[in-house]
C-alpha cells in the first residue's frame, strides 16, 4: 500500500466493529445487521463487471442458498469455514491456470476474490435465521469466512526434507472510493504464488501465502498475529508485501510503531501507537532481516530494487518529526517507517516484532517488500470513464508478480535453520 498519504486517497478502520468482524457481542437475540462500508461499494458497476467477467459473480448467491440451509449454529459455521476455504481455493485456482478462466478477464487477477468476498460478508450480516443468531454469534460467523477466505487456515508445507518454507503475505485492493476499479498487486502475488514450489540455488522452496485486510481493527485485534505466530517457528524466510511506490520496488530497512491515520477500507482512521500485547515492552522500531544488498544487487526484472533506510521520527529530547534517510537514531519514537504509517508499515512491524518475541531474529530472514504501484495504461485513468482491466494494466500486475517470485527465490538462498 501507498506510503506516503498524500499519494493515496480514500479507505480505514477504527474502534467500531467492521468487514470482518461485528459489533461488540451482546448474549440477546440480534437482527440482521445493516452493510458495512465496503460491502455498501458492491452494488457499483466496476465490482459487478468484474464479478461478471470472471464468473465469480454467482458466489454469493450459491453461499446464501447454503447459509438457508442450516438449522442451527452449528451447521452454519460448518458452511461458513466450507465455503469460505472454497473461495480462496477458487481464486488460487483461476490465477494458476487450474480449471475455467470462468470470463474474458485475465487469471491473474485478485479483484474477485475481493469483491466475492464481501458479497458473502454481506449475505452473513444481513441473514436472520428462525433459530436466531446473537451478535457474538454473527461476529464469529464473519471471523471465520474472513480467516478461510483469506488463506489463513490453509497454510500448510510439506514434510519433504530438504524443501525449504517460505510465508508471503498481500493485501486486498484499497483506496476504493478513489477508484473502484483499483487492484493489488501484493494480493494477486499471493494467489499466484500461494502452494507453488520455486527452484533456488539451495533447492526447491515452497510458499505459502495469505491474503490480509486493509482495516485498523482487524489488525488491532490481532489478525496478523494469529496468522503468523504457528507458522513464523517453521519456515525458512517469510515477507509481507504490499502496494508501494511508483515505479519500483523498496525492501523497507526498518518498521515503525505508529499509525498515521490514513482512511482504511471501512473509511476510520487511526492515530496512535500501534497497539500490540505487552505495550510496556514494545520497541519503537523493528528492523529487516531480509538480505536486502543481495535482493537490491540481483537483476529480478524490470522495476529497480531500492534498499530503502528512510524514517520519520520525533529524535530523543524533541518534539518535531524529522526524516532520516539512514534510519532511526537513538531513542526516537517513531512517526513513520520506511514504509510510511499505514498498515504496509504495520504489517511488517507486527510481523517483526513477533519473529523477536519468538527468538528469532538471528536465525529468520524476513521483513517487508513494497511492490510498484499498479497502474492502468494510457488513456484508462479516469475512473469514471475508463474500462477495469486494459492490455498495460493486466502486463504490469504481471511483471510485478513475476519479479516478487524472483526476489523471494534470490532472498531464500542460504536461509534454512
Amino acid at each position: 500500500m501507498t506510503y506516503l498519504r498524500v499519494r493515496l486517497g480514500a479507505g480505514v478502520l477504527g474502534l467500531a466493529l467492521v468487514g470482518g468482524l461485528a459489533a461488540v457481542p451482546t448474549a440477546s437475540a440480534a437482527t440482521a445487521a445493516p452493510a458495512a462500508v465496503e460491502e455498501q461499494r458492491l452494488d457499483q458497476a466496476a465490482p459487478q463487471e468484474i464479478l461478471r467477467r470472471s464468473g465469480f459473480d454467482t458466489v454469493a448467491t450459491g453461499f446464501a442458498r447454503a447459509l438457508e440451509r442450516a438449522g442451527s449454529f452449528g451447521q452454519a459455521e460448518r458452511v461458513v469455514a466450507g465455503q469460505g476455504a472454497r473461495l480462496w481455493q477458487r481464486a488460487v485456482d483461476r490465477a494458476q491456470g487450474r480449471g475455467p478462466a470462468g470470463g474474458d478477464l485475465s487469471r491473474d487477477d485478485d479483484r474477485p476474490l475481493y469483491w466475492a468476498r464481501l458479497g458473502m460478508t454481506r449475505e452473513v450480516r444481513q441473514w436472520d435465521p428462525e433459530f436466531g443468531l446473537t451478535d457474538a454469534q454473527r461476529a464469529s460467523l464473519l471471523s471465520e469466512l474472513e480467516e478461510n477466505s483469506r488463506g489463513e487456515n490453509a497454510i500448510r508445507y510439506p514434510h519433504a526434507k530438504g524443501v525449504k518454507r517460505i510465508l508471503l503475505t498481500g493485501f486486498d485492493p484499497f483506496t476504493l472510493d478513489r477508484d473502484v476499479r483499483i487492484s493489488n498487486p501484493s494480493g494477486a502475488t499471493a494467489l499466484a504464488l500461494d502452494g507453488t514450489t520455486i527452484q533456488t540455488a539451495d533447492g526447491p522452496a515452497r510458499i505459502e501465502t495469505a491474503v490480509f485486510p486493509v482495516r485498523w481493527q482487524d489488525f488491532a485485534q490481532g489478525t496478523v498475529e494469529r496468522t503468523l505466530r504457528r507458522q513464523l517457528p517453521r519456515v525458512d524466510l517469510f515477507t509481507t508485501v504490499s502496494q508501494g511506490r511508483v515505479g519500483r520496488f523498496d525492501v523497507e530497512r526498518t518498521n515503525g510503531a505508529w499509525r498515521g491515520g490514513f482512511p482504511d477500507n471501512e473509511n476510520v482512521s487511526r492515530t496512535e501507537t500501534i497497539p500490540v500485547t505487552d505495550p510496556a515492552s514494545q520497541p519503537q522500531w523493528t528492523s529487516t532481516t531480509l538480505p536486502y544488498a543481495r535482493i537490491v544487487a540481483a537483476a529480478t526484472g524490470r522495476f529497480p530494487v531500492y534498499d530503502h533506510t528512510s524514517v520519520t521520527e520525533i529524535p530523543a529530547g524533541g518534539t518535531d518529526p524529522v526524516v532520516r534517510p539512514d534510519g532511526p537514531t537513538p531513542g526516537s519514537t517513531a512517526r513513520a517507517g520506511g514504509g510510511g504509517d499505514y498498515l504496509s508499515n504495520e504489517i511488517a512491524y507486527r510481523a517483526t516484532l513477533l519473529r523477536d518475541r519468538l527468538g528469532l531474529h538471528d536465525s529468520l530472514p524476513g521483513g517487508h517488500v513494497h511492490t510498484p504501484v499498479l497502474q492502468f495504461g494510457t488513456g484508462n485513468t479516469d475512473p469514471a470513464t475508463g474500462t477495469v482491466t486494459d492490455p498495460e494494466f493486466v502486463q504490469n500486475r504481471l511483471d510485478i508478480i513475476a519479479q516478487v517470485r524472483a526476489i523471494v527465490t534470490v532472498a531464500v538462498r542460504g536461509a534454512g535453520r
